[in-house]
């Protein structure tokens, strides 16, 4: 299977199934199909010109070729409720199109973006909501005249702010959520972002919205036209209706056929989006992608080294790296070379509602280099992680650096325009983040999601992202490449979800890695394989890495140096063997005998490991 079919193709194709399975959907969408044909087809099913007026025929019943009969004026009902059909629907349709032009562009925009623009646009909205609509309507038909479609273009934008308000607050919630900010981080612009993976969250709201607005659009200007506004020459529902009605003493029958026509459209129009919007919205694992039970064990490559040597505290915590010998200083100041990363006097402030700012990083110093792995470790809320979104350039709203320097592949990152920062995101530097269920994106496949930023980054096809999707979900020791590919998160477990993350944030090849509380949902086995994962990917292509953790336990294993980070402040930095078996400062101190005291007492009579009793 291509991944093409997995993504887009199989996915519509499964909403298809979903919506046939529905006998309301199916009934409501022949019944929508069976009327707009008809309309459509008007001027060939028509027996007559619907305006062909006769008074001998007035009020005259069915007969051959006339199945409905006559009106009040001799003219063929059939023909009338065809015709009025395509202005009817065609009106709703215009008043439609304005809506959404207005209202779900707004949206999203005042939605993600937020700041003035969301506060301009939240006033407009308010203010056009204000307006009695037909109140407007009738002035703007004294105004403007009879024609309906003006009337409707009218109605659009009086309706526009019921799908800025739903698109608005949806995207509001959802642009916090952590696929977004990974998405942000791989390098991808607001507006592939907005299309690909907020845009989808709204889809089935919008289509709700859609048919009631479809729906009132329909109902206002049947009613108008039954008030006689309206032209009369030209046949609508409404204007059937208004006839009727009029009429209804000497043919009560001629009400019959536009109020079936208006009800059926509305009453099929909204159990078809309903529909709809539950085939969209079940995403659940159809039996062509239900996990299947495997008879046989795959032990990826590597996997017997990853447990135990390559995450081991003689190879990497107390070695040759981590003692220090490759750098002139306690400061990991590279004497060697340049640094990938170099952190010089970092602050980080937030805006107070009060007006003032509130520095939560203060003056930190960090180097990276080529091939080393340095561990920032420090206790929840010390600044670890604000000071990797510094270096992302991904701080929350209301934080900024307030001061200081980050060099990153050479480039000043400190002040660069969102634009140029996106750049370096992915190729340069790339981010694996903790809880890695929240991380993808629950709308597309494992496959689709790894292959979008190759394809945007480095512009290749996606016959070539996808061979390259699968050659990195088989480097991070994926036993089953093909079917992982295929497969939604949910589908996968949290360990394997981690892999694909690191995955991802390898694909375009960059120089640093910074991981972020990497193991922290995993179990003790996952994490021993993801942390030999990340030692073998950052010996292999020479990587970089900035671990952002609190378990001593993870610095010892895998890192080369590392800094202690206490209220904001680096206060301690150097060699991971040398910080770990001879503490400097009282906060290194105290983190270590936490470590301790937490740790199980040993039975007095169960002997050591490695020992026989």
């Amino acid at each position: 299977m291509s991944g093409t079919g997995v993504s887009g193709t199989g996915r519509g194709a499964g909403a298809v199934r979903r919506l046939l399975r529905n006998p309301l959907g199916v009934i409501s969408a022949a019944v929508l199909l069976v009327i707009v044909a008809a309309v459509v087809l008007a001027p060939v099913l028509s027996p007559q010109d619907p305006s062909a007026a006769n008074l001998r025929d007035s009020f005259t019943g069915p007969r051959a070729g006339h199945p409905l009969g006559f009106d009040s004026a001799g003219r063929d009902v059939l023909s009338r409720i065809l015709h009025g059909g395509r202005n009817t629907l065609g009106g709703a349709v215009i008043a439609l199109l304005v809506a959404l032009g207005l209202g779900v562009p707004s949206g999203l925009v005042a939605g993600y973006r937020g700041g003035r623009f969301d506060t301009a646009a939240n006033w407009t909205a308010d203010l056009v909501m204000a307006l009695p609509a037909m109140v407007v309507l009738l002035a703007s038909r004294a105004i403007l005249g009879e024609t309906v479609w003006v009337l409707m273009v009218i109605l659009g934008v009086l309706v526009s702010p019921s799908f800025f308000r739903l698109v608005r607050g949806i995207v509001a919630g959802v642009r916090g959520e952590s696929y977004v900010d990974a998405a942000r981080v791989s390098g991808l612009t607001d507006l592939r972002i907005v299309a690909r993976h907020v845009l989808i969250v709204v889809r089935a709201p919008i289509i709700i919205q859609t048919a009631l607005v479809a729906g009132l659009a329909i109902g206002l200007q049947a009613g108008l036209e039954f008030l006689g506004i309206g032209s009369g020459d030209t046949p609508t529902w409404g204007a059937m209706l208004n006839e009727a009605f009029t009429n209804m003493e000497r043919a009560p029958s001629m009400i019959v056929w536009p109020g079936l026509a208006l009800g059926l459209t509305s009453a099929s129009l909204v159990l078809l989006v309903g529909a709809l919007r539950d085939a969209l919205e079940d995403r659940g694992t159809s039996p062509s992608r239900r996990p299947r039970r495997s008879t046989t064990v795959t032990v990826p490559p590597g996997t017997e080294e990853t447990g135990t040597g390559e995450t081991g505290t003689g190879e990497t915590g107390t070695g040759e790296t981590g003692t220090g010998e490759t750098s002139t200083d306690e400061t990991g100041t590279d004497a060697a070379g340049t640094a990938l990363l170099s952190v010089r006097g970092l602050s980080v402030s937030y805006a107070m509602p009060d007006g003032t700012a509130k520095e939560v990083v203060h003056g930190v110093d960090l180097d990276v280099r080529e091939g080393e792995i340095v561990g920032l470790v420090g206790e929840s809320g010390s600044g670890k992680t604000q000071t990797a979104f510094s270096i992302l350039g991904i701080l929350p709203e209301g934080g900024h650096v307030s001061g200081g320097s980050v060099v990153g592949g050479g480039r000043e990152i400190v002040g660069l325009p969102e634009r140029r920062h996106r750049e370096l995101r992915g190729e340069v530097v790339a981010y694996v983040p903790q809880e890695p269920m929240s991380n993808l994106d629950p709308s597309f496949t494992v496959g689709a999601q790894l292959m979008e930023p190759m394809r945007y980054k480095l512009g290749i096809s996606r016959a070539e992202a996808r061979h390259r999707a699968l050659d990195l979900l088989r480097t991070v020791e994926i036993a089953d490449p093909e079917r992982t590919f295929r497969l939604f998160p949910h589908e996968i477990s949290g360990g394997m979800a981690q892999r694909v993350l690191i995955a991802g944030a390898m694909s375009c090849d960059p120089a640093l890695l910074i991981a972020d509380e990497p193991t922290t949902a995993l179990d003790v086995m996952v994490q021993a394989e993801v942390l030999g994962l990340l030692r073998r990917l950052q010996r292999e292509r020479s990587l970089g890495v900035l671990l952002v953790t609190h378990d001593l336990g993870v610095v010892a294993d895998l890192c080369d140096r590392v800094a202690v980070m206490h209220d904001g402040r680096i206060v301690e930095t150097g060699p991971s063997g040398r910080v770990l078996d001879d503490p400097r400062d009282p906060y290194t101190r105290r983190l270590l005998d936490a470590v301790l005291d937490d740790a199980p007492a040993r039975d007095p009579w169960q002997p050591p490991k490695g020992e026989v009793p």
